[in-house]
């Protein structure tokens, strides 16, 4: 059996505190701001100002928390409620502001003292009501989705090969084993021909996380479980968590493939690190050539890369379909207006080219326990002929 690495210094982590000293007077000018637009015209008196001063006080000492909760040494359980409280904060204060905002250009347009109050008061029963509907969302097990991905040229032995995709589940401060043993429990009754996880399983160390993470042992398809490593697998020790994932059964494909017979027919399943790996240790950089280099010509060729931006690379390598995440479908509104600065894709079925690019909207989430307008997804690919 082997032995997991231990986990190397976090550098990253020493980042963040240092990027979160330079936003902290950001997120304190945000929450000055939504204090003086929303609640002043209120009109509170004396205790309630307090009050509400003193949520808005804490939400702006928690929402760095939650980013920072996960980093405060040995005392995990403190340290996953700080996280889980900052998610909270951060996903309500994400909200409120920018209803805020949203509420600031409307007035420019139609100046009316008289709605100064209502639309105050409105601004926080949408943003808790949101942030509410938004947790139960993000909460609950993942629903399945079903999507059928033409391919030219598929031989007739494919024709239906089922793949389930599950990624971004980000095992954490607040996703722990009972949620991960909830979707394998999902997935294994979905008859898989091949399970692939693209990235950004985790969220934490090894040592944090190995009993949280350990369900996904208990994956069951025909042909096995491959995986990819996503930019999070690289702020929590990516060496010690692939040697963790081998251990489990996890197959990761590290700018490489392997060939799946079945029924006759044969199927190239390649997978490259992140698109950011190189940042972290060149030797990871992510290689979408490299990965195919060496597949016998002629068969389909699946490639797992974590982010949608691999897909110029992947269809200049040969790729006929790219299974991604890391977009999280933008995890709720309005974010997902954002993701295309960043990514090409931010969720579901496109073609480049002669590529197709599927990107999953994520099994679990990241940061706020909120999903808005962007469910969470265990995605079963129905291979069919183009």
């Amino acid at each position: 059996m082997p032995t997991t690495p231990p986990t190397p210094p976090a550098v990253l982590p020493q980042r963040i505190r240092r990027a979160l000293w330079r936003i902290l007077p950001i997120i304190a000018a945000l929450h000055a701001y939504i204090g003086w637009r929303l609640l002043l015209p209120l009109d509170l008196g004396p205790a309630t100002l307090a009050v509400a001063t003193a949520g808005l006080t804490l939400s702006a000492v928690l929402v760095p928390l939650g980013l920072l909760g996960r980093f405060l040494g040995q005392r995990q359980a403190l340290a996953d409620r700080l996280s889980g409280l900052g998610g909270l904060a951060m996903g309500l204060f994400s909200s409120v502001l920018v209803l805020t905002v949203l509420r600031d250009l409307a007035s420019l347009a139609i100046s009316d003292p008289a709605q100064d109050r209502p639309t105050a008061l409105a601004v926080f029963v949408l943003a808790l009501l949101a942030t509410a509907i938004g947790f139960v969302n993000a909460r609950r097990v993942a629903r399945v989705v079903h999507v059928d991905v033409p391919l030219a040229g598929l031989p007739p032995g494919l024709h239906g090969f089922r793949i389930v995709q599950l990624s971004d589940i980000h095992v954490g401060p607040t996703i722990k084993r009972d949620y991960v043993q909830a979707i394998v429990d999902r997935v294994n009754r979905l008859a898989a021909d091949l399970v692939a996880i693209t990235g950004d399983t985790v969220d934490g160390s090894v040592e944090q996380l190995r009993g949280d993470v350990a369900p996904l042992a208990g994956l069951r398809s025909r042909h096995g479980s491959y995986l990819v490593t996503g930019n999070h697998e690289y702020y929590a020790g990516a060496a010690a968590w692939l040697a963790e994932f081998d251990r489990l059964g996890l197959h990761g494909l590290h700018n490489r493939h392997v060939v799946i017979d079945h029924d006759g027919a044969r199927l190239v399943v390649a997978g490259v690190t992140d698109y950011n790996a190189g940042a972290f240790d060149p030797a990871q950089a992510s290689d979408p050539a490299a990965a195919l280099a060496g597949s016998p010509a002629g068969l389909p060729r699946l490639l797992l890369a974590h982010q949608p931006r691999s897909a110029n690379a992947a269809a200049a390598a040969g790729a006929d379909l790219q299974l991604s995440g890391h977009t999280h479908g933008g995890q709720f509104w309005p974010w997902n207006f954002f993701v295309p600065l960043q990514q090409p894709f931010t969720a579901g079925l496109h073609k480049l080219g002669r590529l197709t690019v599927y990107t999953s909207r994520g099994t679990g989430y990241w940061g706020p326990p909120k999903r808005f307008g962007a469910p969470s997804e265990i995605t079963v690919l129905h291979l069919r002929p183009a």
